[in-house]
């Protein structure tokens, strides 16, 4: 029989993390959190130079405010738009710092596997009865042991990206030449202003990831007018890129198609699509870049920004029930199947919807989308709620999910395309083409001559 004395484990001390410990807290449990990073939010750092165009009003979970304020905190205005590095600086520390969580967030200790106290994936007898075992290594290479009752797994997806390979797996070159790959969103305008300075710069993707880096790309080109910029996607609708604009009930978000399209339009930034990417090599005078329709491009740096998927490799040893798309849940799936909803569309849900037949292991936040980029923090918030009552004996409680999100309906992703979230990352739309893309159909960058990089 499981210890009922034995703590609730979290894997990462990200937002969602943060608040699933906030609930728990809440309902009398004991909570612990283990972060592989150095600090609480080390995911959220690693973007924290973007501004998220969700305002704080949705970027907050109910339970750590209120444990917040109880202590004299002060809530940020509702409708400002926070950075990554504010969210963690102005919430997610002070909730890490409050009295009630000393002792109970490890960092720098990463779960490598999870599994039940003296069984494996394959039996039956008294399995839901046998606690938890999480396997944590530590920075300086330590492995010890935790037992848990129950396992959150709030780890996200940030740091296991998504190739820029076109089917899904690696490009030809894609990791020998890994050193002039960024994914994700690099701090371009800061420190990593003089990586991309005066560069042949190729950002792949069509989401808002992409958008926010060929962004911050046009500003560093005013001052450095030789970089240039080249935008490879899969998509041949520009009108689905750009996004919703003054329809969008973000408007940060729909700022960004709009600016976008008139760096666009004013050739500050040349299209490449349709562009699969297959190969990439080196070349005279800097990396060719080949898609399998033939074109290439020759660049100095390549960004990727087509979105993450999530690591199961430590959850192997338990009984999951995944979807064979998306990999979230079976029940989760059709809920937020990109190719149907967008982030403002998602219905609620909750414990029943994340459950796995794992009995007390749960998926939440990121994470529980798999693949799918529709995913906002506020829905991660609810997913805790839901999952901390049905733990504690709520039932009631853990079927009553709610959610308030704006209707945007300007998120909805492509998903062949790939996204990360929709949290304030990056995210597609759907809405109708409208005429016919003008194709970039080059075979080399301007700093070079010749008709073939390869």
């Amino acid at each position: 029989m499981t210890d009922k004395n034995l703590p609730i484990a979290i894997i990462g001390a990200g937002p969602v993390g943060l608040a699933a410990a906030a609930h728990l807290i809440e309902r009398g449990e004991n909570p612990i959190l283990f972060e592989a990073g150095a600090s609480v939010g080390q995911n959220v750092r690693n973007w924290g130079h973007v501004r998220m165009f969700s305002p704080w009003e949705y970027t907050v979970d109910s339970a750590t405010v209120r444990l917040l304020e109880a202590d004299g905190w002060t809530m940020p205005p509702l409708d400002e738009l926070p950075t990554g590095d504010a969210l963690v600086d102005r919430y997610m520390t002070p909730f890490a710092e409050l009295d009630t969580m000393q002792g109970r967030i490890q960092l720098n200790s990463r779960v490598v596997g999870v599994s039940r106290q003296h069984t494996d994936k394959m039996k039956d007898a008294n399995r839901s009865q046998q606690s938890f075992i999480l396997h944590i290594e530590t920075a300086d290479g330590d492995m010890h042991i935790v037992n848990a009752k129950a396992v959150i797994d709030a780890s996200g997806t940030w740091s296991n990206p998504n190739p820029i390979g076109a089917h899904g797996i690696a490009a030809s070159g894609e990791n020998k030449n890994r050193d002039a790959i960024t994914y994700g969103i690099p701090d371009i305008k800061d420190k990593d202003a003089d990586t991309y300075a005066n560069q042949r710069v190729m950002v792949v993707g069509s989401g808002h990831s992409a958008i926010n880096a060929i962004l911050d790309l046009a500003s560093l080109q005013e001052t450095y007018p030789d970089t240039e910029i080249y935008w490879a996607m899969r998509s041949v609708n520009l009108a689905q890129v750009y996004g919703g604009g003054d329809d969008d009930q973000l408007p940060a978000r729909g700022a960004l198609g709009t600016r976008v399209k008139a760096l666009v339009d004013n050739g500050h930034v040349q299209i490449v699509s349709p562009f699969y990417v297959t190969r990439i090599q080196d070349a005279e005078g800097g990396l060719c870049v080949e898609s399998d329709n033939g074109k290439q491009v020759l660049v100095d740096r390549i960004i990727g920004t087509t979105g993450a998927r999530p690591d199961l490799a430590m959850l192997r040893e338990l009984r999951l029930d995944l979807d064979s798309s998306l990999e979230s849940t079976r029940t989760l799936a059709p809920l937020i199947d990109p190719n149907i909803h967008s982030c403002g569309t998602v219905p609620p849900h909750g414990e029943a919807e994340l459950r796995h037949p794992e009995e007390n292991f749960y998926m939440v936040g990121m994470k529980s989308y798999g693949r799918a980029p529709s995913f906002l923090l506020a829905t991660g918030y609810e997913q805790v709620r839901s999952v901390a009552a049905y733990l504690t004996g709520d039932y009631e409680a853990a079927k009553d999910v709610q959610l308030n999100l704006p209707e945007t309906g300007v998120c909805s992703t492509d998903f062949v395309d790939g996204g990360a979230a929709c949290c304030g990352t990056t995210s597609e739309v759907a809405v109708e083409p409208v005429g016919t893309i003008q194709l970039l159909d080059i075979s080399v960058g301007s700093k070079a001559s010749g008709s073939s990089c390869c």
